[in-house]
């Protein structure tokens, strides 16, 4: 049942000194009355929200607050969120305000035009929840359609095209969600968003960044119009970008719910942009109007005295850090150093068994017998620790067979891209969300409709429907069938009551993070921000990866010497974390990014 609740409510924040350092104001007292017909009280200045980034690079620290907070990827989101919260707004309506805002500030991550997991937690029932708004394939998909002459075609040519493009499912999850556990009004959480488009918000440096170097995007004539001046180049840090096209989408939708993106005229327009990209897509009106958003039992196991809870497949995410953290319970990580030498190894070996399974086992449920109890078993999770030698690595570890499928389930090697974003929230009454969204690739598919961009999440699915070997992959594309992702949204439990929330965007390497980040609080004993903090690393059953400029360069050569093909490269996790204590709640956000923890 809906409820709507309007009430003012002054807060104290911790963390607005970061706010505030991004030009976003303290928090406005008030109930947002009319927001559909008046411009409700939001103060956005004209200040670049990298400031704030800039500032905790050089050492940022963990955000305290006694009953509510929300951690996003954006300044400008966190307050909205936390604002809502302020109201007396549950967990839900913080995460789908700070969604909005994310939409504008941060487009080439997520937005309307994308999809969503989410796992929350219900404090009155004790319960664990798990949602679907994952992308669909359009029913005229082909498994081949991503194939040239028996191969698959190359990665950014299947990107950059209306072939790419799945039914979104943010607007409709965020509404499921809405129904059963929002307190504000559906209109209210659109305001902050509508005000900043319509205001306009300045340019970060990291959308400046994304901009110069994504030609794809100027390939596009409406997003070019949007992003970029008129001689191509993309608008410069602090430039106050202003979207009125999406401010209409969004008062549209705030008015008329979800249905007003799935039906009508804009339904209209999404498929008109599609069909009239160069690459034509398949997207039709019934696709979109189909489209459902699924709640799906959440997926749990334990892990020491904790509980670990997050989303099912299609999403392999969860499934591969339960594996992981798992797998390393059987070493003696916890009481190595997070840095060493030793630690880096095992949890590296653990990552290339767990990458290993996923990459065989995992796909849409609904198209597909996965494993998921067998992949979990602790019998079969110690034979797969059993695997890792301490002073040599195994290599590209092979896929087990926890259920006798081995033999006709072919291997995935679809890529995924990085462009993704992460909310935690908990409210007053103790009901926390975790949410993961993307668009899939930096600015998904290019198509840029009322103001939004459309995602490319169909090329979440393997580009080949057959391994080398001839046999079928689960992943591949089918009609109507969801994408696999490593999208991680994750809850932590201790005695039935949540300790933690965590995700991250990043592709594949996802799972790397959110597994750092839970094994640095539950093992090593560190605060959400040091976690968050710490240099990222691991294998993805390939080449084992270190943040590049950080403390694990000095571990190379060992690790070398223990066999490993080391590469440093850039690991831009975007992690956004709380956890709950005896004493009150603890935020982080990762010091790569721009986003920031706010509560009260």
């Amino acid at each position: 049942m809906r409820r709507v609740l309007r009430r003012t409510a002054a807060c104290m924040l911790a963390g607005a000194s970061l706010l505030a350092a991004a030009g976003v104001s303290a928090f406005d007292a008030g109930t947002y009355n009319d927001v559909l017909d008046a411009q409700p009280p939001v103060n956005v200045q004209d200040i670049n929200p990298e400031a704030a980034s800039t500032s905790v690079r050089q050492g940022r620290e963990g955000v305290r607050a006694s009953h509510y907070m929300v951690s996003t990827a954006n300044p400008f989101a966190t307050k909205a969120g936390a604002d809502v919260l302020a109201e007396g707004g549950s967990a839900v309506d913080a995460a789908i305000a700070s969604q909005m805002v994310l939409n504008l500030v941060e487009p080439q991550s997520s937005g309307i035009g994308g999809g969503a997991f989410i796992v929350s937690y219900d404090a009155k029932s004790r319960s664990v929840h798990a949602y679907d708004g994952r992308e669909t394939a359009p029913a005229a998909a082909r498994s081949n359609q991503f194939m040239a002459e028996g191969k698959a075609i190359p990665f950014w040519e299947a990107v950059n095209s209306g072939r790419s493009v799945g039914a979104p499912g943010l607007l409709r999850v965020l509404a499921l969600m809405h129904e059963e556990d929002g307190r504000l009004s559906w209109a209210r959480l659109f305001a902050p968003a509508i005000a900043l488009a319509e205001e306009g918000f300045p340019v970060s440096e990291r959308l400046h960044a994304l901009l110069k170097d994504n030609n794809g995007l100027r390939d596009q004539p409406a997003a070019a119009a949007y992003f970029y001046d008129a001689h191509g180049e993309p608008w410069p840090v602090g430039y106050k970008l202003v979207n009125k096209p999406l401010a209409e989408v969004f008062r549209q939708v705030a008015k008329q719910g979800a249905e007003a993106f799935y039906e009508g005229i804009l339904a209209q327009d999404i498929v008109n942009a599609i069909a009239g990209h160069a690459v034509p897509g398949d997207l039709t009106l019934q696709d979109l109007s189909g489209y459902r958003a699924l709640e799906r039992a959440a997926l749990c196991a334990p892990y020491k005295v904790y509980t670990l809870c997050g989303m099912p497949p299609p999403s392999s995410g969860p499934l591969t850090v339960m594996q992981m953290l798992n797998i390393l319970s059987h070493t003696d990580i916890e009481s190595l150093p997070p840095d060493s030498l030793q630690a880096v190894h095992y949890f590296s070996e653990a990552g290339k068994l767990a990458y290993a399974d996923r990459d065989v086992y995992v796909a849409d449920p609904a198209f597909i017998d996965v494993p998921v109890k067998a992949m979990l078993d602790p019998e079969y999770l110690a034979l797969r620790a059993g695997l890792i030698k301490p002073d040599r690595t195994i290599g590209r570890a092979p896929p087990g067979d926890p259920a006798g499928m081995l033999a006709i389930r072919g291997k995935d090697t679809s890529l995924q891209q990085a462009s993704t974003t992460h909310i935690s929230a908990v409210d007053a009454q103790g009901n926390v969300v975790s949410m993961t969204s993307t668009i899939e690739s930096a600015f998904g598919s290019k198509i840029f409709v009322r103001g939004f961009l459309l995602n490319n999440q169909l090329t979440d699915f393997s580009l080949s429907d057959v391994d080398a070997q001839g046999k079928p992959v689960a992943n591949r594309l089918e009609p109507l069938k969801r994408p696999r992702s490593s999208m991680a949204p994750m809850l932590v439990l201790k005695e039935g009551k949540p300790v933690m929330a965590i995700g991250s965007p990043g592709g594949s390497a996802i799972i790397n993070y959110v597994a750092k980040t839970i094994l640095g609080v539950l093992d090593w004993e560190l605060d959400i921000q040091q976690a968050i903090a710490l240099p990222n690393r691991g294998s993805r059953n390939s080449f084992t990866e270190l943040e590049k400029g950080t403390s694990l360069h000095g571990l190379a050569g060992g690790l070398r010497a223990m066999g490993h093909e080391v590469r440093e490269i850039d690991f831009p996790s975007g992690l956004q974390g709380i956890v709950v204590t005896p004493e009150g709640l603890e935020g982080g956000s990762d010091p790569r990014r721009e986003g920031v923890s706010a509560g009260g």
